[in-house]
């Protein structure tokens, strides 16, 4: 409930403070005095745009700030506390409306974003102000009004919650089949992709392999006179190594069978000689190798040319390639999968679409028995207005599919959404023998204003709206229709907190506390002040009211008998 409320440089209003209570307070005040910036200022704490204009002449910034307590079992409980805020500090909402910077938002001290706002202060106060009699024009309320008087709400969710599941799968669908129609395309060039690596046979590193192979067979000439220099040094060549070896063992042999110690070392001369012999034999296959396959340094060419190629088009390494073609792999196996996974999708779907379906019916069916009760409860609430006569009906109708709709949304060629089939309109037939007609069209000011009296009295057992603000609830009524109104303001402040802004002395003399609004001027400066009546000076604003600029001792008897009554 709204505890405070303090208004700064905000249009005329330059500094306001107000304490609320329980039960129903009214404000009053002449033409022009300011009620409606204040109703204006309420609607920017709970996330309405602001604007620059609306700062006072002269001040950089408007400051408002409204504290409200939280009740902990309320949805605004809930909100606050998924938003990270303690709702036992209560909510204090302070908005900063800038002609320089940007316009700020703090929720308990805490810059806020005006999404967390809105969120935030959703269910917080229900402003019914000439907007809001305009809101009732728009038949998307209407719906919502017949949900939540008929308590079917709960069900709506649920309806809603599974038609949110069923998009993602819709849309998967979507995909698969779209897929599905692109599929031949695409597996042709999958097969040709795989069929085009695979035919090359390529085996790990073999690019590596060829590089060093290409690298000998372009260097082949000077490898075989390196080579064959090699070998003529260690055996054919006069003087080779070899024969160098044979007489320096020989001449140890000869010292060896005169000291035996030398026997060993004349062993090993034997052994050197043995591997300068292989080594030579090592060195001429080399020879062979190199000289036998003339072909090859094409053959090698173009084998790396064909690899390089492959590298290019597949963008990476020779191992990139090969994983690759095992990514191709599977995806072919996943396009020959496509249509059981399209089948399965439709199965899944087709059972969440029955489910929807059938939920919807339900929704449906219930709505059909709350319309007919909820047209019989504002009858009689109009009748009670001093609306006798008038005939009011809810009009249940349902949205044809078109052709944009998703064949899983669509039943019997209508439309289903998250609110299930139905639309609702309002009917009304204020005089008698005048045939229904949408609400929109023939409902007056004073009309509007009652009926929406009607339907807050409806729904205040319901509603989760703790603060109701009233804003020209009188427009186009008065004498003793204003008195039924006043007593069912005052039957709505037993249910919730009920701030109400009147011309009317019939309806401010049931408040529990009274505010009077006046527009003064100060050092040349017109500003709106508002301040909480006593008793004597309540008398004075109900005579007043009654009256006019002069009060005579006829209009406070006339108000003290008002005030009495009461």
């Amino acid at each position: 409930m709204l505890r405070e409320l303090s208004i700064k440089n905000f249009a005329i209003i330059d500094d306001l403070h107000m304490d609320l209570d329980d039960g129903m307070t009214v404000m009053s005040g002449e033409t022009g005095a300011g009620k409606s910036i204040i109703i204006n200022a309420v609607n920017l704490l709970l996330g309405s745009r602001a604007s620059a204009k609306l700062i006072r002449t002269g001040a950089e910034n408007a400051e408002l700030e409204a504290f409200f307590a939280i009740s902990p079992e309320s949805g605004v409980a809930r909100a606050m506390n998924a938003n990270g805020y303690d709702p036992t500090e209560g909510l204090l909402v302070r908005r900063i409306i800038s002609r320089r910077d940007r316009h700020r938002v703090y929720l308990n001290g805490r810059m806020a974003t005006m999404q967390v706002l809105n969120t935030v202060t959703a269910d917080l106060a229900s402003v019914s102000s000439q907007h809001a009699h305009q809101g009732l024009l728009k038949e998307d309320l209407h719906l919502d009004i017949l949900d939540q008087y008929g308590g079917l709400m709960p069900q709506r969710k649920a309806l809603a919650d599974r038609y949110e599941a069923m998009q993602p799968h819709i849309e998967q669908l979507a995909a698969l089949i779209s897929r599905q129609q692109h599929q031949e395309k695409q597996r042709e060039l999958l097969r040709y992709q795989l069929q085009e690596i695979e035919a090359a046979g390529l085996e790990p590193d073999e690019d590596r392999d060829l590089e060093k192979e290409r690298q000998r067979l372009r260097n082949t000439q000077m490898l075989m006179q390196t080579v064959g220099a090699c070998i003529d040094g260690l055996y054919s060549a006069e003087g080779a190594v070899v024969d160098q070896l044979a007489a320096v063992r020989a001449h140890l042999e000869k010292a060896a069978a005169i000291d035996d110690e030398l026997a060993s070392p004349c062993r090993q001369l034997a052994e050197v000689g043995y591997q300068v012999e292989d080594l030579t034999e090592t060195l001429r296959a080399y020879q062979q190798q190199v000289e036998g396959d003339e072909n090859r340094l094409e053959i090698v060419e173009d084998r790396l040319d064909l690899i390089n190629r492959l590298k290019r088009k597949y963008e990476g390494t020779l191992e990139s390639v090969m994983v690759q073609a095992e990514e191709i792999r599977r995806r072919l196996e996943a396009l020959e999968n496509l249509e059981e996974g399209i089948r399965t999708a439709e199965r899944h779907l087709a059972k969440e679409r029955d489910r929807l379906i059938e939920a919807a019916e339900r929704l449906s069916s219930h709505r059909r028995e709350v319309a007919r009760a909820l047209s019989e409860r504002i009858i009689a609430e109009l009748d009670a207005l001093e609306m006798g006569g008038t005939r009011f009906e809810v009009n249940l109708g349902k949205v044809a599919a078109e052709a944009q709709t998703s064949a899983w949304m669509t039943h019997k060629g209508l439309r289903i959404d998250a609110r299930g089939y139905d639309r609702a309109a309002f009917y009304i037939s204020p005089n008698v023998g005048e045939a229904l007609k949408p609400l929109t069209a023939i409902a007056s000011g004073g009309e509007l204003s009652r009926l929406i009296l009607a339907i807050k009295a409806i729904l205040a057992d319901s509603d989760a709206v703790e603060t109701l603000i009233f804003d020209e609830v009188d427009a186009g009524i008065g004498g003793g229709i204003a008195e039924v109104v006043g007593q069912k303001l005052k039957a709505l402040a037993r249910h919730h907190q009920v701030i109400c802004i009147t011309h009317l002395p019939q309806i401010a003399r049931f408040g529990d506390a009274h505010f009077k609004i006046v527009k003064q001027v100060d050092s040349g400066r017109t500003a709106t002040r508002i301040a909480p009546l006593d008793d004597a000076a309540r008398l004075e604003e109900i005579a007043r009211m009654l009256g006019g600029v002069k009060i005579t001792a006829k209009t406070r008897a006339h108000a003290r008998e008002l005030l009495r009554s009461d």
